[in-house]
């Protein structure tokens, strides 16, 4: 059903590597060396991000403050057809930041300026080098918050550019939901506006939505105007055990169908317990889990307890406990945010290997149940945990990056769960992407025509190629 897996990333665009001369030019741009750093450490730094893909240096890296020294870079850029890959804290999982053709790595970090806060309209207006804790932690002083939480601390910048979703999106959404109007600038140096401060709009093509999960190949975010919510009267969390993965999936499901407004449920599977177990001192049973939060007034929300508690026990959940302290609550929603390192932690000198799908609601237990399947057929270890509620989850390998035939079977089962999930009507990535990792299955999941759509965009708004060459979309004739 799809084109072979290869470790070789696709051909590109003719691109050069900058020389020490050019780099001097654009440090005369910038108008302050301190922008410009060649070192090997911040290369290295900004070869890979948090995956298994092999990392790529980049040229030099690159500290912009500023929209019009994003301009600056992109102009210098396109004149000498040099490589620009944005760069916000490599907390992506398919190798949307590694620098695959050299040239700049745009660290955005130190473009984290709050800029607006309107809570008489719900809106801030944001710097994309800004974290999704220091929003909220500002936010919260006006009674507000921003929902979208992907567990990694990301910036709003990476967060965008990946449509991310997480632990909240079975009521929020994603990012693709909360972006209201971005500045972007284009390849060529040129600045785009797109979108407002309404909360909705008519007028013409949605080129906001264009560029929210783009992954930094059409454009560089620079501002964006977001929605934000007022923090809740009460909030309660829960944690539920079961006997097995696809009886707390079953679980999920059904609070969803009784109509129960839940804020996050997560499920995290025995193996993953006992990562966490052992990285946070924790002592959770190590059971699959559902991870629940309740949000709203106290009387409605002891009130969907009591249900989510009965549909729990229908499937014979082990325990069932909740928190409304909220350093208790933080303490249990650390655990769950806290997997990935937890899991990297107990397999020392290898490299995560982390897929995700997304599928129907109604398809979700029968699509976990096979890939569970399919990672005991091929021997591997495989951890499942996920944002079940939009019927999202995660299947995750810990391999080893020096040994081809572990990765070949990683890979191969990577494969098959998303054939199956495709199958089912689903997608080869609910959040994580498509980076270069998950280049190989857009023409099964989007055909032909779609993908050739995808290429003209890409040519029209980067015609050179130069903004993160390799991810997304493969040139005509590759996959």
């Amino acid at each position: 059903m799809f084109d072979s897996p290869s470790s070789q990333p696709p051909s590109q665009p003719s691109l050069n590597r900058p020389g020490p001369e050019q780099l001097e030019e654009l440090r005369s741009r910038l108008g302050d060396p301190r922008k410009v750093a060649t070192g090997r450490a911040a290369r290295e730094h900004h070869s890979h991000d948090f995956s298994y893909h092999p990392p790529h240096l980049p040229d030099a890296v690159v500290y912009p403050e500023s929209t019009a020294d994003v301009q600056a870079v992109l102009e210098w850029a396109a004149r000498h057809r040099v490589a620009v890959v944005p760069f916000g804290v490599g907390s992506s999982l398919e190798g949307h930041t590694v620098p695959l053709a050299g040239g700049i790595s745009l660290d955005m970090t130190r473009m984290d300026a709050i800029l607006e806060v309107r809570p008489e309209d719900f809106l801030v207006r944001v710097q994309p080098g800004i974290t999704r804790s220091r929003l909220n932690q500002r936010l919260a002083r006006e009674g507000l918050f921003f929902p979208v939480d992907p567990g990694a601390d990301a910036t709003i910048g990476g967060m965008i550019a990946n449509n991310a979703s997480g632990t909240s999106a079975v009521r929020y959404g994603a990012m693709k939901h909360q972006v209201l109007g971005l500045e972007v600038v284009l390849a060529g140096g040129r600045i785009l506006r797109t979108g407002g401060r309404a909360v909705k709009s008519s007028a013409g093509y949605n080129l906001t939505a264009l560029f929210v999960g783009s992954e930094g190949t059409l454009g560089v975010v620079t501002e964006a105007i977001l929605r934000i919510y007022p923090l809740p009267e009460f909030v309660l969390a829960a944690r539920a055990s079961f006997p097995s993965v696809e009886a707390s999936a079953r679980v999920a499901v059904a609070l969803i169908r009784a109509g129960v407004p839940v804020a996050r449920v997560e499920l995290v599977d025995a193996a993953t317990i006992r990562a966490v177990n052992g990285y946070k001192g924790t002592s959770y049973p190590e059971r699959p889990t559902l991870f629940l939060e309740f949000a709203g007034t106290e009387a409605a929300v002891r009130e969907e307890v009591a249900l989510a508690r009965e549909l729990a026990a229908l499937e014979d959940a082990v325990d069932f406990t909740f928190e409304t302290d909220p350093a208790a609550r933080e303490k249990l929603w650390e655990a769950r945010h806290q997997a990935a390192l937890a899991i990297a932690a107990a397999a020392p000198g290898r490299r995560m290997m982390a897929t995700d799908v997304c599928v129907p609601l109604s398809q979700l237990p029968a699509s976990i149940r096979f890939a569970r399947q399919v990672a005991e057929e091929h021997g591997l270890e495989a951890a499942v945990l996920g944002h079940v509620g939009d019927g999202n989850y995660h299947v995750t390998f810990m391999v080893d990056p020096e040994n081809p035939a572990e990765v070949a079977r990683a890979e191969a089962v990577n494969r098959r769960i998303v054939e199956d999930a495709l199958a089912r009507g689903g997608t080869c990535t609910g959040e994580h992407g498509v980076g270069m990792g998950k280049i190989r299955y857009l023409v099964a999941e989007h055909g032909e025509e779609g993908v050739r759509w995808m290429r003209s965009l890409k040519a029209m708004l980067d015609p050179l190629g130069i903004l993160n060459p390799g991810k997304v979309v493969a040139p005509a004739g590759q996959a």
